[in-house]
């Protein structure tokens, strides 16, 4: 009886994994709607695991990621609701950077060729970006800048293409760090009762998401632009122009 092949076996893994992740999504859905419907329910669930709450927070913020359907903002302002700017900042990025390393090694090294279908099947436009590393590194990093885009999803896509893990995760960090700040400052001072500062950083960012969504394509043209001027290099003369130079100097002294 002739035995499976390795690649066989690791999409038989792969499928029951999917079907165990979409089981238990299904099944704890309920439970974490209601936890997540309100700020005050979810601080009070987090505050009743008690030493093991940032481990809880940093764990939503991981589900958010991979898997489940919670908007990121919403845990952000979670964040700095329940644990003040500084600390809710640090456990947002930490759920951040563990959630898209899974995502992103995960698509990367097992299920790439699943996830690549499944992105083909969408037909979407910019796909197309993702064939120039200098242009798709722009693109990342003004769609990551722009606050309430769908950001999630990029983590998948760039695991199919052949950027570095490290320029992935610097320009991550980078464009997303600015409005996970923001973000926790607006849940601190709605903790606080401090309405005023919590509608302008909110305004801020819907000024933001408008121009950004707008001029999107533009201003990824012009970073990818100013990308591909940093890098070329600058021109050495020869050694033959050099020679005949001089003998055009000494010609016409």
């Amino acid at each position: 009886m002739p035995q499976p092949s390795k690649k066989v076996m690791i999409n038989i893994l792969l499928g029951l994994f999917i079907i165990l992740s979409i089981g238990l999504l299904v099944y704890y859905s309920p439970a974490i709607i209601k936890i997540m419907s309100s700020m005050d329910n979810f601080r009070a669930y987090i505050h009743s695991t008690g030493h093991w709450g940032p481990v809880m927070f940093i764990l939503f913020q991981i589900l958010q990621i991979v898997v489940a359907p919670i908007p990121g903002e919403v845990v952000q302002i979670a964040g700095g609701y329940i644990y003040g700017v500084t600390l809710g900042s640090l456990y947002t990025t930490i759920g951040l950077i563990i959630g898209s390393a899974i995502a992103f090694y995960f698509t990367r090294f097992i299920g790439r060729a699943y996830i690549s279908r499944l992105m083909q099947k969408k037909n979407n436009k910019w796909m197309s970006l993702i064939h120039d590393e200098k242009k798709f590194s722009a693109f990342l990093f003004i769609f990551f800048v722009i606050p309430g885009l769908p950001k999630d999803m990029l983590v998948f896509v760039a695991a199919l293409t052949s950027i570095s893990s490290f320029r992935f995760f610097t320009i991550l960090i980078v464009g997303r760090l600015p409005w996970i700040i923001a973000s926790t400052v607006v849940g601190s001072t709605i903790h606080m009762q401090q309405y005023t500062i919590a509608i302008i950083i909110s305004v801020v960012a819907v000024i933001g998401f408008v121009f950004g969504y707008i001029y999107r394509e533009k201003l990824v043209g012009l970073f990818s632009r100013s990308d591909s001027t940093k890098a070329k290099p600058k021109a050495i003369p020869s050694y033959s122009t050099n020679r005949a130079s001089r003998k055009i100097k000494r010609d016409t002294t």
